[in-house]
């Protein structure tokens, strides 16, 4: 995200600090291990155990900094117990032609298609956004073609 304004629920930014934890404990603890075993090996010129920590290091101290900037600069929503319009932290069961899909509306750091977790600021969430059960929804999808959704249910 090129904005930096990073939009999290609680339960995203309770995972990023878990995640956080473990990288800077247990992960570093095990990589750090891991490169003083592959120098023991000798010459560090042609070591891949060596080059490959070392490469996994560099990798994790970047994740481990990006959870950092990102845990400092969001804004943490919390999601309102008590509405009837969908809001960032709510769970959405759509009909998008014929089939039954459910989103859950977070920030788009810790959106995960896979999981069912679309970003806010995608074309589905942000068409979503301040709709209520019953709504029929408009809008081109990421691949450019349009899709219709009725709202279904709302879940908070």
């Amino acid at each position: 995200m090129a904005d930096n304004n990073y939009i999290l629920t609680q339960e995203g930014k309770k995972q990023l600090e878990e995640e956080l934890h473990y990288l800077e404990t247990e992960k570093r603890a095990e990589i750090g291990e891991r490169i003083k075993v592959a120098r023991e090996f000798g010459d560090i010129s042609e070591n891949s155990e060596y080059d490959d920590a070392k490469n996994e290091q560099g990798m994790m101290e970047a994740r481990i900094a990006e959870i950092s900037r990102i845990l400092s600069e969001a804004t943490v929503v919390n999601t309102p117990k008590r509405s009837s319009k969908v809001n960032i932290g709510s769970t959405v069961t759509v009909s998008m032609g014929g089939r039954e899909r459910v989103f859950t509306i977070v920030g788009g750091a810790e959106s995960d298609v896979a999981a069912g977790k679309i970003s806010n600021e995608s074309p589905v969430g942000a068409a979503l956004l301040g709709h209520k059960k019953g709504d029929v929804i408009k809008t081109t999808g990421p691949t450019g073609r349009d899709i219709e959704m009725e709202i279904q249910k709302i879940e908070h």
